[in-house]
């Protein structure tokens, strides 16, 4: 068990919503509640990790920043599911397509600005090994996945739905992206696999999706605008997903 406030956030318990929003980015974070929620106050500015929870068309939510990379994302996540009793965790972040004249008709389908959603993970991390997880199988919530594709259906967004790569390098030679990208994975990004094995091994629940905002491969990107305030579609899903967690829970 976590015993809370922890060294990495200062909230109390209570304090932080049973389904909460993670962008990697605080700012992010930051963004969302300005933008999206009626009334919100901050809990954390420990490490400058923001952390809100507010209210989104009168549910109660969070948004928590998670930082980037693996080991980041395992201590935020592991700490709000076991530590703040929290159900649901959906990330929302970027990620880099991968498509090149030799990868995949999967990979070759995604572009700058597409909604991709993580169902299972692929990897090169040792994060699994090094916590004794092995044996866990990291995926999103089958039930999360499915009301997302409903949600997406009736508001005609396209989200294109399978695995992705959790690297723990960001900086690949253009040699290794393109054989990552013969895995038929949808892209790659640096978060997930921690989310979903810390979900699996509390017995809690996960969904990442992301923004296409590069293709490392062929050296297109977003701007750094774009990608703090440009992937609006995508937070608007990862939105009425929640709302629909908390209706689902009660």
């Amino acid at each position: 068990m976590i015993n809370v406030p922890t060294a990495h956030n200062e909230a109390k318990l209570g304090d932080i919503a049973k389904t909460v929003i993670m962008p990697g980015d605080p700012l992010r974070a930051k963004y969302i509640v300005e933008t999206y929620f009626d009334d919100y106050t901050c809990y954390n500015k420990v490490r400058g990790m923001l952390g809100y929870t507010g209210y989104y068309k009168g549910v109660k939510l969070s948004v928590q920043g998670s930082g980037m990379g693996v080991p980041s994302m395992g201590i935020y996540s592991r700490e709000l599911f076991e530590g703040y009793d929290v159900d649901n965790i959906i990330r929302v972040g970027s990620a880099g397509a991968l498509a090149n004249k030799e990868a995949s008709d999967v990979a070759n389908t995604v572009k700058l600005r597409d909604i991709l959603v993580a169902e299972t993970v692929d990897t090169d991390s040792n994060f699994l090994m090094s916590n004794d997880l092995d044996e866990l199988f990291p995926a999103a919530s089958y039930k999360m996945l499915e009301t997302l594709k409903t949600i997406s259906e009736n508001k005609n967004i396209d989200i294109k739905i399978g695995e992705i790569y959790t690297s723990d390098s960001f900086y690949k030679t253009k040699e290794q992206l393109i054989e990552t990208s013969k895995l038929d994975v949808l892209g790659v990004e640096m978060e997930t696999l921690a989310l979903y094995a810390n979900a699996s091994l509390t017995s809690k629940n996960a969904l990442a999706m992301f923004t296409v905002s590069d293709n490392p491969i062929i050296g297109e990107s977003l701007s750094s605008n774009e990608r703090q305030t440009g992937f609006n579609k995508m937070i608007e899903l990862a939105l009425e997903l929640a709302v629909q967690c908390e209706k689902n829970r009660k």
